[in-house]
């Protein structure tokens, strides 16, 4: 499968209405969702960003995989959702995305909120954690994460770490 290139990507909030949204274990994702997935998080948190990292992590077999698609080969917002233990002691969020041209539609809320409400589901009672880039601490404080870190130095980027209290 190729990328399906910024020219198949949607560019504007009436796309959002058309999307599929998926919530897969790893082993549910087709070789094919895979890579596309893979795509989009290489394309914004190393192309992008201007950012050598490690990208595949080994966390990825462990997590719960939440994105929206465009179409078959296009997803367009995505967030990785992880155990407790695993990066943190509570569960987290991460690898938060939306491409380029979806940016700015409320996309990237409804993607918070859906993989929040995913959380809570297999993890009742607990709070849920984010690495928020620093830059992007104001969004996630709107859905009700606190900061509960200084702010750190990872990859070349600030970040601070953030907590969503457990609901209830």
């Amino acid at each position: 499968m190729n990328d399906p290139g910024p020219e198949n990507r949607p560019d504007s909030a009436a796309a959002a209405d058309s999307l599929q949204w998926r919530l897969q274990a790893f082993e549910e994702l087709s070789p094919a969702q895979l890579y596309a997935l893979l795509v989009e998080r290489v394309a914004v948190f190393v192309v992008e960003q201007n950012c050598a990292y490690p990208e595949l992590d080994g966390r990825d077999p462990q997590a719960m995989h939440l994105s929206a698609w465009a179409g078959e080969h296009a997803p367009v917002a995505y967030a990785r959702i992880l155990p407790p233990g695993s990066r943190f002691d509570q569960p987290s969020i991460g690898r938060v995305l939306t491409v380029a041209g979806v940016r700015a539609t409320g996309l990237g809320r409804e993607l918070m909120d859906r993989a929040i409400a995913a959380t809570r589901q297999r993890w009742p009672g607990s709070a849920i954690c984010v690495s928020a880039q620093r830059h992007l601490e104001g969004f996630y404080a709107s859905l009700g994460f606190a900061t509960i870190s200084p702010p750190y130095d990872e990859d070349g980027i600030e970040h601070v770490d953030m907590q969503l209290p457990a609901a209830g």
